[in-house]
């Protein structure tokens, strides 16, 4: 397999604080690429909602990691990621890669924007996240042992942001990718059953998954004052995209990077090592 460094210029990663973006930016700078990192905290600062504070993030900016947040779902993402497109590509942009979204239509037609772009392009398709579960929305519930969600018995091939990350890179940095749509799994479909047996034997102590009705968790992130854009995507996520359009594994991440994806249980006994799911005493 080839894998020879193509050296890039500057690489602006969207979201470079978040799950992927911080692991696609540490990952580049490692590799000895120049990186800006475009986050409303980031000087400049990047807002999917101020484009007129796009072109300085872009300044000089030759590849970009598009992470649209929320998700690409949200009402008003494709007419966002096709006006960062085109500027993108007035500014002298080169290379694109685009986490998108698996099963989700709306999400497709974004990929369809960078594709027409004219642009060298790489489609990295992801859905549920390992890491939803220690660095986002239900790591409080792993650690107060209860994992209240509305998905019954559905499976998933939940995916690790480390794998997402390396097949960003890769795109960034060898030719032979441009042009790919990678959609990306874990090894195995897992229920949240699967997901909370998993967490217990990685933790050491018990934690189980309590099925609860849709109307009442939305209601619930609701109440406790999660912003809108979250209570959207939640309602989203679980209502529409975990119907069993997803369960199935892909082999996106062998055919990237030439090995397998990682596995949850493997994914859940590394965190546990760091203690981020220990509760406070």
């Amino acid at each position: 397999m080839n894998t020879q460094i193509t050296p890039q210029g500057l690489t602006l990663v969207l979201g470079g604080t978040g799950k992927t973006g911080r692991r696609v930016a540490e990952r580049l700078e490692a590799a000895g690429q120049a990186v800006r990192i475009g986050s409303r905290g980031s000087v400049p600062s990047f807002d999917w909602h101020n484009e007129q504070g796009w072109e300085a993030c872009l300044d000089g900016v030759s590849a970009a990691y598009i992470n649209y947040a929320p998700d690409l779902a949200m009402p008003g993402a494709a007419d966002a990621i096709a006006a960062f497109v085109a500027l993108a590509k007035r500014t002298g942009v080169k290379r694109l890669v685009l986490l998108s979204g698996r099963g989700e239509e709306e999400a497709q037609a974004c990929e369809r924007i960078v594709q027409s772009s004219g642009l060298e392009w790489t489609i990295v398709r992801a859905s549920w996240f390992n890491q939803n579960f220690s660095e986002g929305a239900f790591i409080d519930m792993v650690q107060n042992g209860t994992i209240t969600l509305p998905a019954g018995d559905q499976v998933e091939p939940f995916v690790d942001v480390d794998d997402i990350a390396d097949v960003a890179v890769a795109a960034f940095t060898q030719d032979r990718h441009i042009g790919e749509i990678y959609e990306v799994s874990g090894p195995r479909l897992m229920s949240l059953a699967d997901v909370a047996a998993d967490l217990s034997q990685a933790t050491g102590r018990e934690i189980v998954y309590v099925d609860v009705p849709h109307d009442g968790f939305v209601a619930e992130v609701e109440k406790s004052g999660a912003p809108k854009d979250v209570v959207w995507m939640l309602d989203y996520l679980f209502s529409t995209v975990l119907d069993g359009r997803n369960a199935h594994l892909t082999d996106g991440i062998q055919r990237a990077l030439g090995r397998p994806p990682k596995d949850f249980a493997d994914y859940a006994r590394d965190v546990a090592a760091t203690g981020v799911w220990e509760t406070a005493q």
